[in-house]
């Protein structure tokens, strides 16, 4: 992997010259003293050393809420599927985001594949940046998501005066040569980009007390764990969690008529298994109607579900979760934690 040095100085150049490029320039900005991705308009609006955004760069692949198909009505019904899809470039996209969007990627592209989706990957550039200040709540060393060498067009590393650029595709080549001023990176400037992700590692206050590949094994042994019951008490069903989730990728879809029941539309929406309708099928039974069930599941999904299914776990460790919850239960680490120590009690 080719290795170039952007001056700090010529950052702003870059940032720049992107926003009047074709392309559409998403970045950490600043929000009432947290960070927020968003549209950049200018260079100077660009935060590269924020530890965590509120919400995940996955709504720039899928939407809040998103038109799938308009149709009209009458006596016969017309159709047309809605797939809109804008180029645009994710500046500045911590490795545990990037991790979380690969496996979204396998899960819309697997059996079904999602055209929406898929049509927006394409058009998205990732430029990524190793976050040296990690969030109190993060864990992403526990899970291997705290660097990595995969999902990004171009990687940067803060090495002080300058950023060591990694870069990824021939996309993100492109860019450097027709966007920013670079230089070949020096050994040097490579020991200090691996020094400097060495020292944000110890920096992680929360820690698993596991493997990440033990957690499958673990939570097959902890279906009737009373941690479940203990932990949900306090839930308060409000769905936090898993709205902020960089992985959660349910939704729910619904169609539309307006008034004139002429034209509508389906839509779908994100919907998450901690709030109380989202197992609720037709006739009224809902499958996961207490929250200790739901709880329980959340957990699943993270340490187990998605592992046998893709091979990838369903938490990166960025500490969202834990930061939105104002019953203070939501850390997956908290509770895989709890139930590692439950079971060397019980062995």
């Amino acid at each position: 992997m080719e290795n170039r040095i952007i001056e700090k100085q010529n950052m702003d150049v870059f940032v720049n010259n992107l926003i009047n490029s074709d392309a559409e320039v998403v970045g950490a900005k600043r929000k009432d003293g947290k960070y927020a991705f968003g549209k950049l308009a200018d260079a100077t609006e660009l935060c590269l050393d924020y530890d965590l955004a509120l919400y995940p760069p996955k709504s720039y692949l899928l939407p809040p809420k998103e038109t799938l198909i308009k149709f009209e009505l009458g006596e016969e019904l017309e159709a047309e599927p809605v797939v809109e899809a804008e180029r645009v470039i994710l500046f500045g996209v911590h490795p545990y985001d990037i991790k979380a969007i690969e496996l979204l990627d396998v899960a819309f592209s697997g059996t079904n594949p999602d055209i929406n989706y898929l049509s927006r990957r394409a058009k998205v550039t990732i430029i990524g940046i190793d976050c040296l200040n990690p969030n109190p709540n993060a864990f992403c060393a526990s899970l291997g998501t705290a660097t990595t060498d995969t999902g990004f067009d171009l990687m940067l590393t803060d090495i002080g005066a300058s950023y060591v650029v990694a870069i990824g595709s021939s996309e993100g080549e492109e860019l450097l040569g027709k966007y920013a001023v670079t230089r070949e990176a020096t050994q040097s400037e490579l020991v200090q980009r691996d020094e400097q992700r060495q020292k944000a590692l110890a920096k992680y206050k929360v820690a698993l007390s596991m493997s990440a590949e033990d957690l499958p094994e673990l939570l097959d042994k902890s279906w009737d764990s009373p941690v479940f019951k203990e932990k949900s008490e306090k839930c308060l069903s409000c769905g936090s969690c898993v709205m902020v989730c960089p992985t959660c990728f349910c939704f729910d879809v619904q169609d539309d008529i307006a008034l004139n029941l002429k034209q509508g539309e389906r839509y779908r929406q994100w919907d998450g298994c901690m709030l109380v309708d989202f197992a609720l099928v037709a006739g009224g039974e809902n499958f996961r109607r207490d929250s200790e069930t739901r709880f329980r599941h959340r957990m699943y999904r993270k340490g187990k579900y998605l592992w046998e299914r893709y091979g990838k776990l369903g938490c990166v460790g960025c500490g969202r979760c834990a930061s939105a919850c104002l019953a203070e239960i939501a850390s997956p680490a908290e509770t895989f934690n709890t139930l590692k120590e439950e079971r060397r009690q019980h062995d």
